[in-house]
This record gives structure tokens, C-alpha cells and sequence, in this order.
């Protein structure tokens, strides 16, 4: 089956919802539709998938798509109700050592969203330990839009420059520009997915970050977890870093960062994912238990200690608070993670306030994307765009902490020459 003209699950119900899809579709799609009931047609479409004919629906749209198209989102990484995110293909490696991927100055690109925790990550550790000058820097729009619009229903990253027109979302409503936009500058590409065409790319997921070699056109990786480390170490020698002393994976604190990391990837971090992106009731509650039961023992270990692995800022603590950063302004609404806001947590939100106030971390938070990219980027969520108004998080975070109850060790100052 080739591409058709799509019929958007917020169109449903000026057609009279399933009666006039059923007039619209084969045979067989019609069959599969009607095991569905009527009040369950917009969650059953998030999760419906009829593989072979072509027909697929999408989280945000129900369309005939080309059936040789392997392009897919975050939407799309649902199995039995449940969200479970597909891992990272580019695996790659910068080292010192490496004669494949030598770590130099000016060679390297990374591409991010402001609105994404794993890409902001990347550009706090970036930040933090001053790769500026080293390492080059694109940042999306966050509104995503069709990437490949005469091939399939693929919606993505894509770059604009700071004098493009706003844009609506895929389904047609708002008009969103944000302040801070930063183009590609190395491959000038209109969107991510183009970059992963460049890199012959076979995953199909077009995600962010990504790190880019320009010697070679291609990417690197695009696995923030890795990225971070890389960051932390492989720059620290022949002046290309400003913090070199700064070490956010120290060996003393290694087996402890690696057990914290363990059990807040898959209940926090992507917890809130699992919530927000569960097709079930059950596949929600699991994941809903998991992150508060996860929260509060965050809460408990930081009436102890200063940081979430010890008494130093650590790589786990930059992992915890994109999660954490992102939490009341989105996820309570958008996510359901609606047990407890972050700021009804004394000691986490008092931790957020002290990494906030880091500069170099706080210089890498952009609520003005996170909030645009969430509330215009996934119509089956929220179909007109509306993006609410929040709590001030950002005020919030500028207030005075206490953390300095603990022992902490101090960041190393940045060179200056």
C-alpha cells in the first residue's frame, strides 16, 4: 500500500468518529477497528499497529503509511500497554587514544533539544566542564514537525534559524517560536533525520543527542550516557577542556554512581515516560508506584547527604535533576505523575535549587522549549496545543538553599586562559 491521505484522531469526532473510519478503510482494517469500543478509539490508535498492509496508527495520526518506511518516535515504543525504549545504535567512541576518533578540538558536533533530558545532559556536562570552544553546538526547534512528509508520517527535530516564521504543530494548531534557536551549521540539514540519512542510519529512530564527527560525516553517538563520559574525560589533556579537575565519574564514588543509576534510569527517568506513555491502566499504575516509591527514597537519601551518590556533584546527580527540572511544569500534567510535585518534596527540591544555581547548569535548562516541545509535539496527547501556564518553576529554583547543611566538596574553578 502506498501513502494515503491521513485521517488525524482529533478529526474523529467531525466525522462521527468510528462509523465514517470504518467507511473509510479496507476490509480487513475494518475488522481489526472493531474490536475496539468506541469510548477506546484515541488510546487504542496510540497502540494499534496492522503490520503488512501498510495500515499503521500512529500516535498521532491514523494513516496509510508506505510500508517500507522504518521511521519511528518515542510514541511509537509501546509493547502490550507498556513503554519500553528502544536503545541507542550509535555506539562509537571518542578517546584519547583513539586513532579512529581522537579527541581534538573542532572536529566534533553535538546536536540537541533544550526540551529533551537526555540531549540536555549532554550540553550540561559540555557546559560544565567548558568544551565550548571544542565542540560545536545545534539546537532544534522544539516543536516537531514531518520530517519526510511525501514518505511517511514521521514527526521529528527539525533546525530552523532565528528569522523563520513560526510554525503550527503536525495537526495544525498554534503558531510556536521560541527564543533560542541554533541551526545546523556543519551538514546545514533541515531536520535530525537527515543527519542520520547522511550516516546511512538503519534504526530508524531519530533521536537526540547526537554527536557528530565532521571528518567523516557520520555519527559517533547517540547515546547520552555515553556522551556525558566521554565529555568528562577524553578532552581533559592538551588544553581542549576549561575544567580538566572536574571529574563527574570519580573512581571512589564509581560502583556507588553506578547502583544509583541503576534504579533511577528505569523508575525516574524514563519512569515518567512509562507513565505518560502507557496504552494500559495497569502498565500506568506499575509505572506510577515505581517513580513515587523511586521519589521518595531520593527524598530520604538527600536528608543525608548533599549529592545522590555521596558528598560530590557526580554525573548521577546531572542524570536525576533533567528528570527532576522537568517534573512540575510537564510531567504532573502532561505524564499523570500527578501523586506529588517536586516542590512538595523539601529536600529534592532544595537539591534542585543548588544544582540549578550551578551557572553552567542553569545556563543548559530552557523551560521556554521544554514546555513548547511537550505540550505541541504529540496531537494524541494534546490535541490544540495549549500549553498550560505552570507554577514558575524556574522562580522557584532561584531561591536560596540550605544544601550547605552537608559536607560537600566544592566544584574545581574553571581556567581561564
Amino acid at each position: 500500500a502506498a501513502s494515503a491521505s491521513a485521517l488525524a484522531a482529533e478529526d474523529l469526532p467531525r466525522t462521527h468518529g468510528l462509523r465514517a473510519l470504518l467507511r473509510m478503510r479496507p476490509s480487513a482494517t475494518r475488522l481489526a477497528l472493531l474490536t475496539l469500543s468506541l469510548g477506546g478509539l484515541p488510546n487504542a490508535a496510540r497502540s494499534l499497529v496492522l503490520r503488512g498492509g501498510g495500515f499503521s496508527a500512529r500516535p498521532k495520526v491514523l494513516t496509510r503509511t508506505m510500508a517500507a518506511s522504518s521511521a519511528q518516535t518515542c510514541l511509537d515504543e509501546t509493547d502490550d500497554g507498556s513503554f519500553k525504549r528502544t536503545a541507542s545504535v550509535h555506539r562509537d567512541a571518542i578517546t584519547q587514544a583513539s586513532s579512529k576518533y581522537p579527541a581534538v578540538a573542532g572536529r566534533y558536533h553535538l546536536y540537541i533539544s533544550h526540551a529533551c533530558p537526555w540531549a540536555n545532559r549532554c550540553l550540561a556536562v559540555l557546559k560544565l566542564k567548558g568544551l565550548e570552544d571544542a565542540i560545536g553546538v545545534s539546537i532544534v526547534h522544539p516543536t516537531w514537525e514531518k520530517t519526510k512528509p511525501e514518505v511517511d508520517e514521521h514527526a521529528g527535530w527539525v533546525f530552523k534559524s532565528p528569522e523563520d516564521p513560526p510554525i503550527p504543530s503536525t495537526a495544525g494548531h498554534g503558531s510556536f517560536k521560541p527564543k533560542v534557536l541554533v541551526p545546523d551549521s556543519v551538514n546545514n540539514a533541515p531536520t535530525v533525520r537527515a543527519l542520520y540519512d547522511i550516516a546511512n542510519d538503519t534504526g530508524g529512530k531519530y533521536s537526540v543527542p547526537v554527536l557528530w564527527d565532521k571528518h567523516t560525516s557520520t555519527i559517533v553517538n547517540n547515546e547520552s550516557s555515553e556522551i556525558i563520559r566521554m565529555f568528562n574525560s577524553a578532552f581533559n589533556e592538551n588544553g581542549l577542556c576549561k575544567n580538566p579537575e572536574l571529574d563527574l565519574y570519580p573512581k571512589h564514588l564509581r560502583s556507588e554512581i553506578d547502583a544509583v543509576n541503576e534504579w533511577v534510569y528505569p523508575t525516574i527517568n524514563n519512569g515518567v515516560y512509562r507513565c505518560g506513555f502507557a496504552t494500559t491502566q495497569d502498565a500506568y499504575e506499575t509505572a506510577f508506584a515505581e517513580l513515587f516509591g523511586s521519589l521518595d527514597r531520593v527524598e530520604d537519601i538527600l536528608s543525608r547527604q548533599r549529592y545522590i551518590a555521596g558528598d560530590q556533584l557526580t554525573e548521577a546527580d546531572i542524570r536525576l535533576f533533567m528528570t527532576l527540572v522537568r517534573f512540575d511544569e510537564v510531567y504532573v500534567v502532561y505524564f499523570k505523575t500527578n501523586g506529588k510535585a517536586i516542590r512538595e518534596y523539601p529536600n529534592i527540591m532544595d537539591y534542585c535549587r543548588e544544582l540549578y544555581q550551578i551557572p553552567q547548569i542553569g545556563e543548559s535548562i530552557d523551560m521556554e522549549h521544554i514546555k513548547m516541545h511537550y505540550f505541541t509535539s504529540h496531537p494524541i496527547l494534546n490535541t490544540y496545543a495549549i500549553i498550560p501556564v505552570g507554577s514558575n518553576t524556574i522562580e522557584n529554583l532561584q531561591q536560596p538553599h540550605n544544601r550547605g547543611r552537608f559536607n560537600g566538596v566544592e566544584l574545581p574553578a574553571q581556567q581561564t586562559a
